[in-house]
């Protein structure tokens, strides 16, 4: 444990002893487990200062808070898909959170958005009160608004708060996702190292446990005796005439009766139930079908509102080719008159009737088409993408592959446009990145250090291409005792006598992946002196260089 210490571990103890003896309510921790939680603070990854302060956090809970685990982008690069639940909210959780979190294998996209949505749907934000907390390192990288994410789940909402921590994220980047927490009532804290991190943390679990308990609700009248034991029921169909919902077919069913802005009563399947005599608003949902309407119940007749939802359905499967089976990972959208939902791989949506326009997006790959929905209709379709899976590696040399996180990638189109620029259709870190594309040529451009390879490839549909990028390049360690800081050249200079800057440093212990070739480092000490060392890198070994002023001594492993 580099970054947290004792000191830092005995005030997470400490604010741990404020928790209160039962908890308040429910909540889940989103941690990201995206590819950039590799980057380090103060020579420790953030996925490792993250588990920690999880660890010593959530060691003193109290017994009966319930508390779960989320993360995305830890399975699949370029998948915005990738959001998992690795611990259900339960009291007693704080072991099986911080075992879950030590699993974690940073890798891929940034889906914040979705995955604070998916959290508070499994709190079931819209009946009981929830709380999110979000750690992220980065911001929204899959085209979903985190403030309008805000607003939304505030208003659907029963006492719904995220609290969101930006873990290394600069003043700007921390004001882009801040709304997601102002938005619901929460609150945004910035933690640039572990001791912040433990703070932050520390504060928003102990919000969430010493929440006020909602007051009990004040005891309903006894209603007045009637003549029927049921005076309310709802027969709704999709279309005029059509047959009418049951409970055998009612997926997605909801109804709430209201007065005003209160709600009276509510429920998920076709009613059968006494309700007090009144006049209500009565709202029947469908899935993303809504009809409102006014009712008038007593106590000696049999209430049953002809709801009519003017909705049809859709089924809908996504493949990334021909032949192959349902992509689960694929996007699934539908936009029909009015507004949008969405899912992923497979899914039936129940929506309102008028012109519909479907999309599924595999990858970089997307396909959408364009029909008309009537109301009582059911319509399947199954949506091919056509792409191709290429995954990229690399090498220092032929035979010796890259085995190394620290390797980058980032994949063009072939074609460049008139200024000599190429369209980028993904990234990722590490070897085994897997890139879903459509078919043509490309190019992908591996990076280890300073060392670099562009590799042009062909996706085909429905085939696999292996990418394997040769760096022709070596490892340098340097050990500069007392160095202040250092720049790394090429040996050879310029026509104009100038050498190229390969790196530069502070500090003493550098290393760094360079290409096969001579070097100078030119290191730089507190009494202003300079020594330069040179040395030379051979592809697919180790070197390592220790500097001295006015000397150096290198040997290769």
């Amino acid at each position: 444990m580099k970054i947290l210490g004792k000191a830092i571990m005995g005030a997470a103890l400490a604010l741990g002893l404020a928790f209160p003896a039962a908890a308040a309510e429910k909540a889940i921790i989103v941690l990201d487990g995206s590819g950039s939680m590799w980057a380090q603070i103060e020579g420790e990854a953030r996925i490792t200062i993250a588990r920690e302060t999880l660890a010593s956090v959530l060691a003193e809970l109290p017994a009966d808070l319930e508390l779960g685990l989320m993360t995305y982008g830890h399975r699949e690069k370029g998948n915005c898909a990738d959001i998992e639940m690795l611990v259900e909210p339960a009291a007693g959780s704080g072991a099986a959170i911080a075992a879950a979190a030590d699993e974690i294998n940073p890798k891929g996209m940034t889906p914040l958005s979705d995955a604070v949505r998916m959290a508070a749907e499994a709190l079931r934000f819209t009946e009981e009160k929830a709380t999110v907390i979000l750690i992220t390192d980065g911001l929204e990288t899959c085209e979903v608004d985190p403030c309008a994410l805000g607003n939304e789940l505030e208003s659907q909402g029963i006492d719904f708060t995220t609290h969101v921590l930006g873990f290394g994220l600069s003043d700007e980047e921390g004001r882009q996702v801040a709304c997601l927490a102002e938005n619901t009532g929460g609150k945004y804290l910035s933690a640039q190292n572990g001791d912040d991190l433990v703070a932050a943390l520390t504060e928003t679990v102990a919000e969430v446990a010493q929440a006020a308990p909602e007051p009990a609700p004040a005891p309903e009248p006894e209603p007045e005796p009637a003549a029927l034991e049921t005076n309310f029921t709802i027969e709704a169909v999709l279309a005029e005439g059509g047959e009418p919902l049951t409970d055998a077919n009612d997926d997605g069913f909801a109804w709430t009766l209201r007065q005003g802005e209160e709600s009276i009563d509510y429920g998920y399947d076709i009613p059968s139930r006494f309700v007090e005599p009144g006049e209500y608003e009565l709202e029947v949902r469908y899935g993303e079908a809504a009809v409102t309407l006014p009712v008038s119940v007593s106590a000696d007749e049999l209430a049953a509102p002809y709801v009519v939802l003017n909705a049809g359905v859709v089924v809908l499967r996504a493949f990334a080719a021909e032949g192959q089976p349902v992509s689960d990972g694929a996007a699934l959208n539908v936009y029909y008159p009015g507004g949008d939902t969405y899912g992923y791989g497979e899914g039936t949506f129940r929506i309102p009737a008028g012109e519909i326009t479907i999309k599924a997006r595999v990858g970089e790959g997307e396909v959408s088409e364009t029909f008309t929905l009537a109301a009582g209709e059911t319509v399947e379709k199954d949506l091919i993408a056509g792409v191709g899976l290429a995954v990229v590696n690399a090498a220092y040399v032929e035979g010796m592959a890259v085995e190394d996180g620290g390797m980058a990638v980032n994949v063009f189109k072939a074609a460049k446009a008139i200024d000599g620029s190429r369209e980028e259709v993904g990234y990722g870190y590490g070897p085994g990145n897997e890139y879903q594309l459509p078919p043509g040529d490309y190019v992908a451009v591996v990076r280890m250090g300073e060392a670099s390879v562009e590799v042009p490839f062909t996706v085909a549909s429905g085939e696999r291409v292996e990418v394997m990028g040769i760096l022709e390049a070596g490892v340098v360690a340097l050990t500069m005792p007392e160095a202040d800081a250092f720049n790394l050249y090429a040996a050879k200079k310029d026509i104009q006598g100038n050498r190229a800057e390969v790196g530069y440093g502070y500090g003493g212990e550098y290393q760094t992946t360079l290409p096969s070739g001579d070097y100078v480092v030119v290191t730089r000490y507190a009494d202003d002196s300079v020594t330069e060392t040179p040395f030379s890198v051979t592809a697919g070994e180790r070197t390592e260089v220790t500097v001295e002023k006015g000397a150096a001594k290198s040997k290769t492993k």
